[in-house]
This record gives C-alpha cells, structure tokens and sequence, in this order.
C-alpha cells in the first residue's frame, strides 16, 4: 500500500475499538522494524530520521543511538560530538528538561538538531545548531521553567540546513 492509499483510507468504516487498536499494532510494527525505540512516537521517529538523513548526506557524520536514558542527547557521532534530536510539527521545540536554568559554562551536547515535521508528520527539513547557536536562540518556556528553542526566520537562516 502507498502513502497516498494509506491517506485515503476510510477510517469510517472502522469502528472505535477497530480504530483504537490500530495504535498500539504501528507502536509495535514500527519497533520490530527498528524505527522507534519507545511509545514516543513523534521524537523516535525525529530521531529516526536524523540518523537516516545524517548517513546519507555525504560530508555529514553518521549518528548512533545513545545509550537508553542518557541526559541531554539522542545520539553520538563516530567521532564522540553529541547531538540533542529535538522534533516538532510546530512553531518551537519541545522543552529540554535536563539542561539546568542557570548558566554553568558546561557543553551538554556539540550539536542540537531540529527535526520538523508537517502537520501530517510528513518530513519537512531538519536543521542543525552548534551549542552557541542553541544558547543564542533558546528561551525559558513557562510555565515548565525549561529552556526551548524557537523555530523563527533568524533560525532558520543562520542553522545548518541538512535536509
């Protein structure tokens, strides 16, 4: 089935424990093909496809998972930079929750980048920011308190574009 037959599809004429079920049945499709590695689908599948686009793409390190619940970063090139993956369908990244509020003058991650996504989650682009850049374009999020990162014109123009 293509793309354009799976979005045709009439889910009418399923009923809602047909449609619920549905869920649970891609969650676990999606792991078995290593594409996800948990119930966070939007951020595994941003995560998935960095990866994917940074091996590709010539002249660009390919990444590797970090290990499971490590802070701060998704991923880690072969020559050890680590990269924050953050996704968005939206106007702004989620929050990062482990980075502290307060300057430290400590690198948590070499590279941050920024998966977007259409409202479809379609891949859009993905763009790449250097740690300096991310602190010059983060901003504190209320209510959370945490720092995230915008998606303006001034981003965009200044961040690496990967795809």
């Amino acid at each position: 089935m293509k793309v354009n037959e799976i979005k045709k599809f009439n889910f009418k004429d399923l009923n809602d424990d047909e449609v619920i079920a549905l869920y649970p049945s891609v969650l676990k499709e999606l792991k078995n093909r290593n594409i996800i590695r948990t119930n966070n689908l939007v951020g595994d599948l941003g995560e998935f496809w960095c990866r994917k686009k940074y091996k590709e793409t010539p002249g660009l390190p390919n990444l590797q998972d970090a290990p499971k619940s490590t802070k701060n970063i998704d991923a880690i090139s072969v020559k050890g930079e680590r990269y924050a993956i953050k996704s968005t369908s939206g106007n702004g990244t989620g929050v990062f929750a482990s980075l502290p509020v307060e300057e430290d003058n400590k690198v948590y991650f070499e590279y941050l980048a920024i998966v977007i996504f259409d409202k479809d989650y379609i891949l859009k682009e993905i763009l790449e920011l250097n740690w300096e850049q991310f602190k010059k374009f983060r901003r504190m999020k209320p209510p959370e308190n945490k720092w995230n990162v915008p998606i303006t014109t001034n981003l965009k123009l200044e961040a690496k574009k990967i795809f």
